[in-house]
């Protein structure tokens, strides 16, 4: 990945940020996926999000820095003995 970018885990709740027809619309991340073409070049990361206020049922893909985070899915943490 790049250096000090994070990856949002699925079921994270987005809100776009580029420009665009989905500007400040938010949506819930379906799927991540990464490319890594090689160790000299930056990794690409995107997610292919769930829009609310959209007319479309189809999910957009969209590259990490055109996103930002509003909330992670809770995690259950084991219990502890």
């Amino acid at each position: 990945m790049r250096h000090g970018v994070n990856v949002f885990p699925v079921g994270s709740r987005v809100r776009v940020v580029s420009y665009g027809p989905f500007q400040a619309l938010r949506g819930t991340i379906r799927s991540v996926h990464t490319i890594s073409p090689d160790l000299e070049e930056e990794s690409l990361c995107l997610y292919l999000v769930a829009l609310e206020g959209t007319q479309s049922k189809e999910s957009v893909w969209f590259e990490h820095d055109e996103v930002e985070l509003i909330s992670a899915p809770l995690v259950a943490l084991p219990a502890q003995e």
